[in-house]
């Protein structure tokens, strides 16, 4: 169990010795997941293996660092952009350039999500990473998107009594949510697709797709006609502005 320290400077020190903790447990739980013949030898190593697991003192200590970090964003001046983005960078696991993400946000650890680069996310998004989130590059999310890595055993009794899950959720470059889409744990979604809003996603998409409904489904790809046909409203929107 980590101790706590008072003052800014106790704090900046149990901040990087969680982080330094966290990412240690989370390699050592990667190489679980590849490694059938691996055992978890804590809570936060069957968590990010997906092995049922119960919270324990790593949890709640990155709980709490994910508390005092979406607090300051979520409080943060409205044109306070640069403290922002710092604090994203301290509260994910790693972030790309060009990120950027609408307040409110709010997320279970922070630690265990990965974001490439010029990613967007409007507000009120939730990313529940008691497993791993991996999101490619140039991924655009609406308002009020879900990301839920948690599950919790079917059984009343045996859920009750505490222990839960978690699967990872992957999601490729050049993507785009509209607002309140929900993805659920262990899904994949391949590259270049467009889910619609209001989805529920529960099983993998393929790349080059248009998924809509609940639960969501391909209705369609995404073809060279699509590309030509927006390839020609930008030249169209590109020559209006050269006109001004």
């Amino acid at each position: 169990m980590l101790v706590v320290l008072n003052g800014v400077k106790g704090r900046q020190t149990i901040d990087k010795q969680i982080h330094k903790e966290l990412s240690m447990a989370e390699n050592e739980g990667a190489a679980v997941a590849v490694d059938n013949a691996a055992v978890p030898t804590n809570e936060w190593e069957r968590m990010l293996s997906g092995e049922l697991y119960i919270c324990g003192d790593m949890q709640r200590e990155a709980n709490m660092r994910k508390r005092r970090l979406v607090h300051a964003i979520n409080t943060s001046a409205y044109d306070a952009f640069e403290e922002r983005d710092r604090l994203f960078r301290e509260l994910f696991g790693s972030l790309g350039k060009g990120a950027f993400l609408e307040p409110p946000f709010n997320c279970d650890y922070g630690c265990n999500t990965y974001i490439g680069d010029n990613f967007y996310a409007n507000m009120d998004c939730i990313f529940l990473d008691v497993a791993r989130i991996t999101i490619g590059d140039r991924v655009f999310f609406g308002p009020r998107v879900g990301l839920y890595t948690p599950y919790h055993p079917i059984d009343a009794a045996v859920r009750a009594s505490g222990p839960e899950g978690a699967r990872p959720i992957t999601i490729g470059n050049d993507v785009w949510f509209g607002g309140s889409v929900v993805v659920c744990p262990g899904v994949t979604i391949g590259d270049d697709v467009v889910i619609g809003a209001g989805s529920v996603v529960t099983k993998d998409i393929p790349s080059h797709s248009v998924a809509v409904g609940n639960p969501c489904h391909v209705i369609r790809k995404i073809t060279d006609a699509d590309r030509e046909y927006w390839e020609g409203k930008a030249a169209e929107y590109r020559a209006w502005k050269d006109s001004l």
